[in-house]
């Protein structure tokens, strides 16, 4: 059974950080790459940052400097540390493989807000 789980959203204000964290089935992530992406309301769902299984990463130009991907595999879990949070970060934030497949978690929401 595939199994999505994000968690580590919340409220913060402008300029403060946030860690989200993934874990996902053990047969999905050992073998792909990972990617966090957001979803603002009325906005299409858009790649945050993705992560090769050797450790590549990619980031949109929005949040490149200001966030950091990682990830650990013995624990089928990938991170995305925010850094500088702007209120233009205010999203659904999901993980999924790099590109990603039909299913999605639940998402975490943050809100960046003061």
């Amino acid at each position: 059974q595939v199994q999505l789980v994000e968690s580590g959203g919340g409220l913060v204000q402008p300029g403060g950080s946030l860690r989200l964290s993934c874990v996902a089935s053990g047969s999905i992530f050992s073998s792909n790459a990972m990617g966090w992406y957001r979803q603002a309301p009325g906005k299409e769902r858009e790649l945050v940052a993705g992560i090769t299984r050797a450790g590549s990463t990619n980031y949109a130009d929005s949040v490149k400097g200001r966030f950091t991907i990682s990830r650990d595999n013995a624990k089928n879990t990938v991170y995305l540390q925010m850094n500088s949070l702007k209120p233009e970060d205010t999203a659904v934030y999901y993980c999924n493989l790099w590109p990603p497949f039909a299913y999605w978690g639940q998402g975490t929401q943050v809100t960046v807000s003061s």
